[in-house]
């Protein structure tokens, strides 16, 4: 019992401490205008270096992140349920969901506009898996053949988890990207992301580690945009 009572006491004050940290993370208070443009000559754009892409350690939660032993997703026990609980009460309001999506969809003009307030790419992994979880009773993950199977990939950590994270990138949007005609609102949306996906994949052994990255962030913003993950939260 009084054990119970400490590890309880340990997590509100983590909960405490992480809320407080990821304060930091200041978003725009208007929204950013997305590209309408499909096939875009990337080669002309300016990439920024950010540690947010490589960064494992989720919320300051020792052990935590998908590929740690400790990380259990879908148990109620270890430190990927703890990341989780603290993930739907940092975007339990649908303005940060909402500014969350703009920053993805636009990453490249989000990042030199708000350098310091890039999240993470291991919390947006969280939290695509937390979407993804939840669309399975509302079949917004696309349903048979949709995003349940990227999430076991993920919970497998073994696909998204190389140690060459640019390999990681370019298997998140292939696998990501190709499952996008289950979700896709329009015929627009989903010419953007095979798009996306064909250049990256026709010229990957070119292209930048950053470029690749923002890629990533951007194919994830459209499957949160696309899955209503605005309205419905997590």
């Amino acid at each position: 019992m009084i054990g119970g009572i400490k590890e309880s006491l340990s997590f509100l004050s983590l909960l405490i401490l992480v809320l407080g940290s990821t304060s930091a993370f200041h978003f725009p208070s208007s929204p950013l205008t997305t590209s309408s443009q499909f096939c875009r000559h990337r080669l002309q754009m300016t990439y920024y270096p950010s540690p947010t892409e490589t960064e494992k350690e989720i919320y300051n939660i020792p052990n935590s992140g998908w590929k740690s032993k400790q990380w259990n997703w879908g148990s109620a026990r270890g430190t990927g349920h703890d990341a989780a609980m603290i993930c739907r009460r940092r975007w339990d309001s649908r303005e940060e969901r909402q500014k969350l999506v703009q920053s993805l969809l636009d990453p490249v003009e989000f990042k030199a506009s708000y350098p310091d307030s890039e999240v993470p790419f291991e919390e947006i992994k969280l939290i695509l898996g937390l979407a993804w979880q939840r669309g399975r009773w509302d079949g917004s993950d696309g349903g048979p053949g949709g995003y349940g199977e990227v999430l076991s990939i993920m919970a497998d950590a073994r696909r998204y988890e190389d140690e060459d994270e640019m390999i990681s990138a370019l298997n998140f949007i292939e696998d990501v990207s190709k499952r996008f005609a289950t979700i896709s609102r329009n015929a627009e949306e989903l010419k953007r992301m095979k798009c996306i996906a064909t250049e990256i994949q026709g010229r990957h052994h070119h292209a930048g580690k950053e470029e690749v990255f923002m890629d990533r962030r951007e194919v994830a913003g459209m499957v949160l945009d696309a899955m209503g993950f605005v309205d419905n939260g997590l």
